[in-house]
């Protein structure tokens, strides 16, 4: 598998997405990609990492959403690729319509920075499926912009497709049934706010977001399994 990190300006995450992907997967090749960069049709996989684009001075993702690299990331999402966002690449997605709804402030307009519980609400996408379904999980979250909304009827159709791929256990943001992260219609698309990239390592408190990165190795591995 050939897998892009997406280095935005103000990125901060990128290393340790990096770190998930070469140390925890036999991921052939492991890119940090630049913003300016024309192209990532060579990837396999593309990773938009937390941080704060551009300074988030206008709103999270809505200036990184322009950058030339992302009208190569809308190809080839559109082509079925996994793409996944966490926190600022989660942002990002929205921002892109990769994803449908929005973020607000979180409820109380602070940031937030502590590990929380997460529950696996679809163990039957390929960033989810070396968990089990309903599964507890503890991670990482660093955030001011977590809120995530949407309409009633996106809302609806999210919960009816299985489209939302985590919960938290609690309401840590004020999200619209707690959602934490969800996937596009195809399910190839992810964005999400806690951070698997910061479990991976018991030392760090967490290992459960290892299984999140095994989950789109595996898919790959599956997907160009010779069996003849």
């Amino acid at each position: 598998m050939k897998a892009a990190v997406i280095v935005f300006p103000g990125s901060n995450c990128d290393r340790d997405m990096y770190h998930a992907l070469t140390d925890f997967t036999d991921a052939e090749t492991v890119d940090l990609v630049p913003h300016t960069s024309e192209t990532v049709e060579a990837y396999d996989a593309i990773f938009l990492p937390g941080g704060f684009s551009y300074g988030d001075y206008l709103r999270s993702g809505a200036i990184a959403r322009f950058a030339p690299v992302m009208q190569s990331v809308i190809a080839e999402a559109e082509k079925g690729k996994p793409i996944l966002g966490v926190c600022n690449g989660f942002q990002i997605l929205l921002e892109a319509d990769l994803l449908p709804g929005a973020m607000k402030r979180n409820k109380h307009l602070k940031y937030m920075c502590r590990t929380v519980d997460v529950n696996v609400e679809n163990a039957d996408t390929c960033f989810t499926r070396a968990y089990e379904q309903g599964e507890r999980l503890r991670m990482p979250i660093a955030h001011g912009e977590g809120n995530y909304e949407c309409d009633e009827a996106t809302y609806e159709a999210l919960k009816a497709n299985n489209r939302i791929a985590f919960t938290y256990a609690s309401d840590v943001n004020g999200s619209i049934g707690n959602i934490a992260g969800i996937t596009n219609e195809a399910g190839n698309v992810l964005g999400m706010m806690p951070h698997p990239e910061r479990a991976m390592e018991k030392l760090l408190g967490s290992e459960d977001g290892r299984r999140l990165f095994t989950s789109v190795y595996r898919h790959w591995r599956d997907a160009h399994a010779v069996t003849t």
